[in-house]
């Protein structure tokens, strides 16, 4: 993903999969690209950037699942395993969560990556229990991610240690490390993005490597500080998340722009992501723009232009069985466009070279808050694994 996923993220297999879906694991279907005419109930704040580029087309009967995946790609939030020839996924993430999902799984077709993984000799010298389970973890990731490659004619996106998300050297070896293994196992580097926490360090490694033709995915941003930086940096992807900031804003107080949003009566994580968005088009960055943590249909709607939607599957299911007849008239309006960035105005304090004092500075109660959470919600699911794999290693026959 040098400037954008070449392959469409249609039924991309998402990073979230959670410790309660490890066993009831569900599928997402294929969307068309039919368009339709529709009017959304407006139950949420709308963003407020007029677009030169709305459209409606009457099609007759269609869904509102066709009509959203003409504006923006739709990424199924999900875990897709054995069903590949039903759903055949266009991009993957392999993440922490996804390895202890499989290890809860025996019988999945990658099941095998993870006990090759254990039974990896290159680890076995190491005179380190930690260092050990450090290397199968890093090789699991990896064969998981070339079984992945081998299904899927778009990016393979690879969750980097959490652990190290405040040291930009280890950022850079680490993904270094993986580079070698997935060449070993034959994964091209133009094959392959690596996830990252926002952290400003996070950010300075994604520099390093976008230099050298490493693509990157930015991680947990949750302020305008983090995505302008991000984009300055070069990251392929800039993934934000939504409902995160929306659920902090309804139990918490404090932070200003916050509190600026609500008191305009606008949602704060979709104004985040109109601001993100109209910054790195009318700056002309190269990043792509993700939206996460996605609550309801009309958060789908007011995102419409966005890059990717990383939608739930039971927001997919109601789109996908909310069919428009032919004789009601319907209006859908992209709300996110590069001519709408280009008349939005940002201050003089937004529109800085962004580097260490300020980006702390920036960063509200909010983005520090949720930043640390989710940071160590990773460490703990990487320590699981870890945890994991001294119970199950040695494998049998070794």
């Amino acid at each position: 993903m040098s400037a954008t996923l070449n392959s469409p993220l249609s039924c991309a297999i998402s990073s979230s999969f959670t410790l309660q879906q490890e066993r009831k694991l569900r599928f997402a279907a294929q969307s068309a690209n039919t368009s339709i005419i529709f009017r959304p109930r407006r139950c949420f704040p709308l963003i407020r950037a007029s677009s030169g580029s709305s459209s409606s087309l009457d099609t007759g009967l269609s869904t509102e699942l066709d009509a959203v995946t003409s504006y923006s790609e739709i990424v199924p939030d999900t875990v897709i395993f054995d069903d590949f020839e039903r759903f055949p996924p266009t991009a993957a993430t392999v993440s922490s969560s996804l390895i202890l999902g499989i290890c809860s799984l025996p019988d999945t077709k990658f099941r095998s990556a993870v006990d090759t993984a254990l039974a990896d000799s290159k680890c076995y010298g190491l005179e380190s229990s930690s260092d050990r389970m450090s290397c199968f973890f890093n090789q699991a990731l990896v064969n998981v991610g070339g079984d992945l490659a081998k299904f899927v004619p778009g990016r393979v996106s690879t969750e980097v240690d959490a652990r190290l998300a405040y040291d930009t050297h280890s950022i850079v070896q680490k993904v270094y490390k993986l580079l070698e293994l997935y060449s070993e196992v034959g994964v091209a580097p133009e094959r392959l993005l690596f996830k990252i926490p926002a952290t400003w360090q996070g950010i300075e490694a994604s520099r390093l490597l976008e230099s050298e033709g490493i693509q990157t995915h930015m991680t947990l941003v949750y302020s305008f500080c983090q995505a302008a930086a991000a984009a300055q940096a070069g990251a392929s992807v800039i993934q934000i998340f939504v409902g995160r900031l929306r659920d902090w804003a309804r139990n918490h107080t404090g932070d200003p722009d916050i509190e600026t949003a609500l008191r305009k009566g606008e949602d704060p994580g979709l104004i985040l992501v109109t601001k993100a968005y109209n910054y790195i088009h009318k700056y002309k960055h190269k990043s792509k723009l993700m939206a996460a943590a996605i609550r309801n249909k009309q958060d789908v709607f007011n995102l419409l232009g966005v890059d990717y939607i990383i939608t739930p599957l039971k927001i997919l299911q109601s789109l996908k069985e909310s069919v428009t007849p032919p004789d009601e008239k319907y209006s859908l309006v992209r709300r996110l466009s590069p001519q709408s960035a280009a008349t939005y105005n940002f201050s003089d304090k937004e529109i800085v070279k962004w580097d260490q004092y300020s980006f702390a500075s920036a960063m509200g109660p909010a983005a520090v808050e949720l930043l640390t959470a989710g940071m160590e919600s990773y460490v703990i699911q990487s320590k699981r694994v870890e945890e994991l794999f001294g119970k199950m290693w040695p494998p049998p026959n070794v």
